[in-house]
């Protein structure tokens, strides 16, 4: 596995654009990774690179399925590794853009994401309505003493998944978190954006409103009438819940654009929590302008890597 350059950052903050200036000023292509825009047809809320901006520089790991199909974190690591070695042998270098951060980690890191098998869920989850969750979580304490350390006994859902991952793989839960801990530093040579939380929460709210304007409830209505309604509502495609009950009759627009903003906000907070722990991502301060502003200092940086 070849080097990967990077720009990261929260939501908001500008990357889109900042990322094509730096992909065109590099000779790159931009692999995403931010995990809602592998769905087809939410285009608008997920703020999707364009056709304009895909004509500028090719763009890869958008549009992989439709919104109601599974999607996990291990399919995300295999399509974008093919990806990076399909743009390195035509001779071009793969940049990684985007808010995910644990997608960014699952394409660079030596991170295992074990699958599941629905029978022995159910069992378990069967078993643990029946015992309760202490003693499903001393269950697991005997068989991996450290998963279990780092478990709430109450926790059900994480105590189950843990015993089925011993159960279907033969190894214990914890073996998988060690890669967790290591961060390879010959893999990515990483740029992030930080933006004040004043002006980042301004942005926010801008962008939500450009949106509506571009759009975005006729993009909701499209993906209702296609049957995705369900999903919707369930998704954590942050707005496209709230727009559908506000399409529904459920919720007023102005309620549906409040809280989209708290969500966002909330949502930009946690992506600079997984960034900042990361030690190899050098930070790039914006004001009101966003990432853009930081282009060019941005460009310089990488193109030592």
């Amino acid at each position: 596995m070849g080097t990967f350059l990077a720009l990261v950052g929260p939501t908001a903050s500008g990357k889109t654009e900042a990322g094509l200036r730096v992909a065109e000023a590099l000779g790159a292509e931009i692999l995403s990774i931010d995990s809602m825009v592998v769905y087809r047809g939410m285009d608008v809320g997920t703020a999707k690179p364009t056709e304009a901006q895909r004509a500028r520089v090719p763009h890869h790991l958008l549009d992989l399925v439709d919104p109601s199909e599974p999607f996990s974190v291990a399919a995300f690591q295999a399509a974008a590794r093919t990806a990076a070695d399909d743009v390195r042998r035509r001779g071009r270098r793969p940049i990684l853009v985007g808010g995910s951060g644990l997608y960014f980690r699952a394409v660079v890191d030596d991170l295992e994401f074990p699958g599941t098998e629905p029978r022995t869920r159910g069992a378990l989850e069967e078993e643990a309505a029946l015992l309760g969750a202490e003693r499903m979580h001393g269950r697991l304490s005997e068989m991996d003493p450290v998963a279990a350390s780092r478990i709430e006994p109450g926790n059900v859902r994480r105590t189950v998944r843990a015993l089925e991952v011993a159960a279907i793989t033969g190894r214990p839960f914890s073996s998988y978190a060690a890669a967790w801990e290591s961060y390879r530093e010959d893999r990515v040579r990483a740029a992030g954006i930080r933006v004040e939380p004043g002006r980042l929460g301004a942005r926010v709210e801008a962008r939500v409103h450009s949106m509506l304007r571009e759009g975005w409830l006729a993009e909701v209505d499209r993906l209702v009438d296609r049957g995705f309604g369900a999903w919707l509502t369930s998704t954590q495609a942050i707005g496209y819940a709230e727009l559908a009950r506000h399409q529904a009759g459920e919720l007023s627009l102005e309620d549906a654009v409040r809280q989209i903003v708290k969500r966002t906000r909330t949502l930009a907070r946690r992506q600079m929590a997984w960034f900042r722990r990361d030690p190899r991502i050098r930070w790039f301060e914006v004001g009101d302008e966003g990432a853009v502003a930081a282009a060019d200092d941005i460009v310089a940086y990488l193109e030592r890597a």
